[in-house]
């Protein structure tokens, strides 16, 4: 994590990253657009922000029984051949609900079925994308190459939004899951157009026993990982739930329709994205300026619950975006930077158990907490518990 500093789109130089880069936009863009259906329907089914809560932590329910599973198997296997098969599964499940949605038979069992089943698929996927970036770019540009793909991801969180909210005020609900259906066809394409010559062989783990208990063990005594862990874990439960919060603040609080929830999302992203360069452009990243990033996530988030109007609330989601991606691209790179390429699976399976996997926790939690104390009280959740789990490290460190 030293050296000379890498320009902001050093990464997008290499042709596969390149290749890599373009896909996950469209494709993530098209997930965010369907999230915010999802989101949308399961209000309309039942007004409530604990089924939602629910509905949302559908998706994380296998990350959490099965993640450390799906992190060996990326250990083991060719990731790139695994994406392929985890893009195809998810164009079918979203043509599902699009399906169900078009036909006026969704229901929440339903939906909760489809969404656990996308979370199935999420198992392997999530792992193997993670594991394929350090083999698309060499070790010093790993930094930047996840900086750029958190900017992806903000860039998709800015247009899928937006266009979902728009789509739903005036098409419905079905036209977002059919174009999310869509959006994995470049995916595709990209994983398939990458040049096998230039990707950079990773050492993969043979079968045996006890293998997922040794990776638990790895981070557990590697402070590099196991410090950032818990900050990730503490964050991605209370902290990261904008899907359930967000719908409560702008329909409850403001009283918004459709694109108000994509008006917010929107702005969210737009700080994101900001937050996306920056980590860009970052030079050193230690476990302590990630303890002083998550007592910034706290602050924003917190200024986001008390704002008094939609527009002082636009303004701290911007702040919010910046401050979380930021955040999370830090974690992910150290974490990525400190694990034996033999363990990277396991330790970003382990990584996606804490940051989505949460939810699964997170989720009806703050959904209760929305629905009853209200959505500023749920914000304010995650804002103080972000603070309160970056500050003992930040005096420990101090300390020595």
């Amino acid at each position: 994590m030293s050296g000379r500093r890498p320009s902001m789109f050093a990464s997008l130089g290499i042709r596969n990253y390149r290749l890599y880069f373009s896909g996950q936009t469209i494709s993530v863009a098209g997930s965010w657009m369907q999230n915010i259906a999802v989101g949308w329907l399961v209000l309309e089914l039942t007004g409530s922000g604990t089924i939602l809560g629910f509905v949302t932590a559908a998706k994380f329910v296998p990350l959490v029984v099965l993640g450390p599973w799906g992190g060996l198997v990326a250990d083991r296997v060719d990731n790139r051949k695994l994406l392929l098969w985890t893009q195809v599964a998810q164009a079918v499940l979203t043509a599902v609900l699009a399906a169900l949605v078009w036909a006026g038979a969704a229901t929440v069992p339903l939906l909760v079925i489809v969404v656990f089943t996308i979370g199935l698929v999420n198992v392997l996927d999530g792992p193997s994308r993670q594991s394929l970036i350090p083999q698309l770019v060499q070790r010093e540009l790993v930094g930047n190459a996840i900086a750029l793909n958190s900017i992806t991801l903000n860039l998709a969180r800015i247009v899928g939004p937006a266009i979902g909210g728009v789509l739903i005020a005036h098409l419905g609900l079905t036209p977002c899951f059919v174009i999310n259906a869509l959006s994995f066809g470049p995916v595709i394409a990209s994983l398939l157009l990458l040049r096998s010559s230039e990707i950079i062989p990773a050492k993969r783990q043979v079968s045996g026993k006890g293998q997922i208990r040794a990776g638990i063990s790895y981070i557990r005594r590697t402070p590099a990982l196991a410090l950032p862990m818990i900050m990730v874990t503490v964050i991605g439960t209370l902290a990261w739930e904008f899907p359930v919060t967000l719908p409560l603040l702008t329909t409850t609080t403001f009283h918004q329709a459709a694109s108000g929830y994509g008006t917010a999302m929107a702005f969210l992203a737009a700080g994101a994205l900001g937050g996306g360069l920056v980590a860009a452009r970052r030079h050193h990243i230690s476990v302590r300026s990630l303890a002083y990033s998550s007592m910034l996530c706290g602050l924003t988030i917190s200024a986001a619950g008390l704002a008094p109007s939609l527009t002082l609330t636009h303004v701290a989601l911007m702040f919010v975006g910046a401050s979380v991606t930021s955040f999370n691209s830090a974690a992910k790179t150290v974490m990525q930077l400190a694990s034996a390429p033999e363990f990277r699976g396991r330790v970003m399976g382990l990584w996606q158990i804490a940051w989505q996997g949460s939810a699964v926790i997170g989720g009806p939690v703050v959904g209760w907490i929305g629905s009853t104390a209200g959505p500023r009280y749920a914000l304010l959740t995650g804002g103080i518990a972000a603070a309160a789990v970056g500050l003992p490290m930040v005096a420990r460190r101090t300390a020595r």
